[in-house]
């Protein structure tokens, strides 16, 4: 974003382009107008996310966020004991995966330990949790070895390496929920806010960029715009625990990520929903649409935000159900916020090298 100047305001149109971690953006002047690109905040080695909230995630936008899983002891609890298989919610009508076969006790999809095996030394994926867990959040399969028993029969070992739900834990990937574990790739989340002014009357509006074949974000030519650009604003790409149908938005707010409000005003969203078929997959996602904000006193604070200071945030939110038939939400029917990432300050595009922007692209990876 560049700060309004009375230099900005210029008879002759002009062009100006800076390269910012790898990423061109695009500032155009006109008479009366000032329209300015802010990009985000990220991890320069695509590593690491600011924690919020819980889940292990991190700020900026450029991030592939993991997921730390630590080894939790068995508790002296039967999890063995009424666990019958999740209900099922497929997407698009998709049938149920069969039912386990084998006994109650000693079902074939979780070789639990004592329970026969095929052959001295066979090794195959255990679990001694309740399905419903199974493969979400920390929650991961151990191994078990087919040993001798005694004379005629072999069993199962201990579950060697599993990773079970944390103590006490009751949401998200602590407790091995749905969509606790995954990445949302947004390609482009540079946001245009653009200063008009007529007869000394002067509004700001703000509106989704574009990219170009080169993979340049630009604002719209049509400066103030009167509708949403028709170009789409990003591709992006889903990764998640589980599969489901989810409604994901971006909601770009005006105010201070170290201290977000439900009151900061917010001067764009988009959203996009779509089943998403296959978990633990990383796949094309819906694209999102050019947006038009609707609120003009917000653009006007961001864009009038001092260069030396972030104008504001995005919040990556997601609601929707499971094929297990989870609500994925906030816990209350709202919107799931499961990342929050910065923005640069304006200083970024003519001063890429400084420590707060070296960093910075349009480009958005959030974990959850």
């Amino acid at each position: 974003m560049i700060a309004d100047s009375p230099s900005r305001f210029s008879h002759d149109s002009e062009k100006r382009m800076s390269s910012i971690a790898g990423q061109s953006l695009v500032v155009v002047g006109t008479v009366g107008l000032v329209t300015a690109l802010v990009i985000a905040c990220g991890s320069s080695d695509e590593s690491a996310f600011v924690e919020d909230g819980g889940a292990s995630s991190s700020g900026g936008f450029v991030g592939d966020g993991g997921f730390g899983s630590s080894d939790t002891s068995m508790p002296n609890v039967d999890l063995y004991a009424n666990d019958p298989p999740p209900p099922w919610c497929g997407p698009g009508g998709d049938p149920a995966p069969p039912e386990p076969g084998g006994t109650e006790a000693c079902p074939d999809d979780k070789n639990k330990p004592g329970c026969p095996c095929p052959a001295l030394g066979a090794k195959a994926k255990c679990w001694t949790g309740l399905r419903k867990h199974r493969n979400l959040g920390i929650c991961k399969d151990g191994e078990a070895t087919c040993v001798q028993k005694n004379e005629l029969n072999y069993v199962w070992s201990e579950c060697a390496g599993q990773v079970l739900p944390a103590t006490g834990a009751t949401k998200g990937a602590q407790a091995c929920t749905c969509f606790s574990a995954g990445q949302w790739k947004i390609a482009n989340t540079s946001p245009c806010t653009a200063k008009s002014c007529t007869g000394g009357t002067c509004v700001v509006d703000s509106v989704s960029t574009f990219v170009d074949i080169n993979g340049v974000a630009h604002c719209p030519s049509e400066i103030p715009p009167k509708a949403p650009p028709v170009q789409d604003w990003s591709t992006s790409t889903l990764k998640v625990d589980c599969a489901g149908h989810f409604k994901l938005c971006l909601r770009i707010r005006a105010g201070d990520f170290e201290n977000p409000s439900a009151a900061d005003c917010i001067i764009g969203e988009v959203c996009t929903e779509a089943d998403y078929k296959v978990a633990n997959v990383e796949q094309a996602w819906a694209n999102l649409p050019g947006w038009l904000g609707k609120d003009q006193a917000c653009s006007a604070k961001w864009f009038n935000t001092p260069g030396t200071v972030s104008p504001g945030y995005s919040e990556m939110i997601v609601k929707g159900q499971s094929v297990r038939c989870d609500a994925i939400d906030d816990g209350s029917g709202g919107d799931l916020v499961f990342n929050r990432v910065k923005y640069c300050p304006s200083m970024c595009s003519s001063n890429p090298s400084a420590p707060e922007c070296v960093s910075c692209r349009r480009s958005s990876e959030g974990s959850f």
